[in-house]
């Protein structure tokens, strides 16, 4: 089963705090503490959910956050830490006091990110914007490769093989004698010179 709503929608304002609403939730968290915040707005006789007054007092209301603009040393800190956690506002809010993870997200977007790249820094890797784009054309290229090697097929081939005997027998050669003084095997002059079948007799 889901959790239950906080509060019936129906039955509840909406839209901007008024200066009465405001005062109301800071004497009740004032005497009470904030406690649950689910029945805090019937305590404190709000006619707002209880996610709008945690939300109205954690932003806006409580004594120890901090005004006005960011400071140098705060917005380095905001570039290291994030560059360690990533968008996780909450944990950077933490190391902040005073100041709200919403309030810090908003002004990562709005002020830093610029400040980064103005610097030549991507705001997401916190490293040189032209060695990130460098690092995206390799992993393009590494891709398009991918799916140049996953586009192509290797055609069919038959790897059978077949042993078999000659399918004929070979032609036996008979031996023939070539007479050395006129290049022919049928000569008869080798008699007056000395050969006999066509090789040399050096008794005659």
């Amino acid at each position: 089963m889901g959790r239950s709503p906080c509060c019936e929608k129906a039955h509840t304002n909406k839209g901007a705090w008024t200066k009465e609403e405001d005062d109301r939730l800071i004497a009740h968290i004032k005497v009470h503490g904030e406690g649950c915040w689910r029945s805090l707005p019937k305590a404190a006789g709000l006619l707002r959910c209880g996610k709008s007054c945690r939300l109205r007092w954690i932003n806006y209301l409580r004594p120890d956050l901090k005004r006005g603009n960011f400071t140098q040393e705060e917005d380095e800190l905001i570039i290291k830490l994030h560059g360690l956690l990533g968008n996780k506002w909450s944990l950077i809010a933490g190391r902040l006091p005073g100041r709200t993870d919403n309030e810090i997200k908003n002004y990562w977007n709005t002020h830093i990110r610029r400040k980064l790249l103005s610097r030549g820094i991507d705001p997401a890797t916190h490293r040189p914007v032209t060695e990130v784009s460098e690092k995206k054309e390799e992993k393009a290229a590494v891709v398009e490769l991918g799916q140049e090697a996953s586009s192509w097929q290797c055609p069919d081939l038959n790897l059978e093989l077949c042993i078999s005997p000659p399918c004929q027998e070979p032609v036996r050669k008979e031996k023939t004698t070539l007479c050395f003084s006129c290049c022919s095997s049928e000569c008869k002059c080798n008699a007056s010179l000395g050969l006999s079948a066509g090789v040399l007799d050096y008794r005659n």
